[in-house]
């Protein structure tokens, strides 16, 4: 059986191997905003409204008519301001909402490993 370093030393290079995803990861969400702007094709793909569900299907589900008005996004359209709406700006809030993202899951695993080391102990 390993021991409680050499688990740590483990879970300590699959962290890093996880950070470098996240942060490659991170860095390609731009694409997301820049491929439907580069072909004209609209939102984001799966960030449609029910408005745009229904034009683009015909109906609008149950479940997504029932509980699309609950969450309200921080950002909006990826901007502060509703005016500005250039594919840079935009294209840079995406970004941000990537790291924190990524950030919120790297803290989350980190917590995790934790007590899975611990428990091991």
């Amino acid at each position: 059986m390993p021991s409680g370093r050499e688990v740590k030393m483990k879970m300590n290079k699959l962290q890093k191997k996880i950070l470098v995803i996240l942060l490659l990861l991170c860095l390609l969400t731009p694409i997301g905003i820049l491929l439907p702007a580069f072909f004209n094709t609209g939102d984001a793909w799966g960030e449609w409204s029910a408005q745009t569900i229904k034009e683009l299907v015909g109906y609008v589900p149950k479940g997504l008519a029932k509980y699309s008005d609950i969450w309200k996004a921080p950002l909006p359209d990826y901007s502060v301001k509703r005016e500005d709406s250039s594919i840079v700006h935009r294209s840079g809030f995406y970004l941000v909402s990537g790291i924190i993202g990524a950030t919120i899951t790297y803290i989350a695993m980190l917590l995790i490993t934790g007590l899975i080391i611990r428990n091991g102990e």
